[in-house]
């Protein structure tokens, strides 16, 4: 087990990924007018037409951040201009780079919250990550009830209750994560799995309905991105190397 408690550091100009390493990199949304245009400018039409469906102003702008931004930091391992990188997607909608690109064998994944976005990139390894601006003003006992396992609802109700929020998080975010890896959506019920997620526990998948063998497959990694915020990270991979690095605009 391993909680990222880390210190976010700026990427080294030459950025290097070795097959057993996995990056984290932590941006701020909401960024500087001044910063803006030159993140919308690397964004496809099509982007762009995500972006206007949006009806609020500020999450089409956190929008195109987030996407700008991940062209960019996906830039870094290739060398190409962020413009010029194009994205398929599978049918449940998860990104991923062109063909074109396929020879640098990177999987990413990305989720933003808030103003504050995290990214994960690797070579050849399933990966999801997740990240929540944490809340008190809902009822997160009843949207457990909705989502999680029988087995998860239970343990939720045996916290304490100054501890149940946490726990919220814990659980919704590295469900959240391992969803993301295997990329196929709300197709994968939030129930089929079980993960730990007591504040005393380390994360972990505990199990996986119809696939025994996940629980040895994949790790589970905490993240604290910042303050008021929780994240997670699914890994298909044991024994792999994290680094995690700050996102500025170059």
């Amino acid at each position: 087990m391993e909680t990222l408690n880390h210190l976010w550091s700026p990427a080294p100009k030459d950025l290097t990924l070795a097959d057993n390493e996995v990056h984290v990199w932590r941006a701020q949304l909401e960024l500087p007018s001044s910063q803006v245009p030159r993140l919308r400018a690397s964004l496809t039409d099509d982007e762009l037409d995500r972006a206007n469906r949006f009806s609020s102003e500020g999450d089409r702008q956190r929008f195109i951040e987030a996407r700008g931004i991940l062209r960019s930091i996906l830039s870094r391992y290739i060398s190409f201009d962020p413009g010029y990188l194009r994205f398929y997607y599978n049918q449940y909608g998860k990104p991923f780079l062109a063909p074109e690109f396929s020879s640098y064998l990177l999987n990413f994944n990305l989720s933003h919250s808030g103003s504050m976005a995290l990214y994960t990139i690797t070579r050849n390894m399933e990966i999801g990550i997740d990240i929540e601006r944490v809340r008190s003003d809902f009822e997160y006992e009843e949207i457990a009830k909705r989502f999680f396992s029988v087995n998860e609802v239970s343990v939720l109700r045996a916290i304490a209750t100054e501890k149940k929020l946490e726990a919220f998080y814990n659980c919704w975010t590295r469900k959240e994560a391992y969803i993301k890896a295997h990329g196929k959506g709300l197709s994968q019920p939030l129930d089929s799995f079980d993960v730990s997620f007591a504040p005393w526990e380390p994360p972990m998948l505990l199990i996986a309905k119809d696939e025994p063998q996940e629980r040895s497959l994949w790790t589970l990694l905490d993240l604290k991105p910042g303050p008021g915020y929780r994240g997670a990270l699914a890994v298909k991979g044991i024994g792999c190397r994290y680094r995690y690095w700050e996102w500025s605009q170059l």
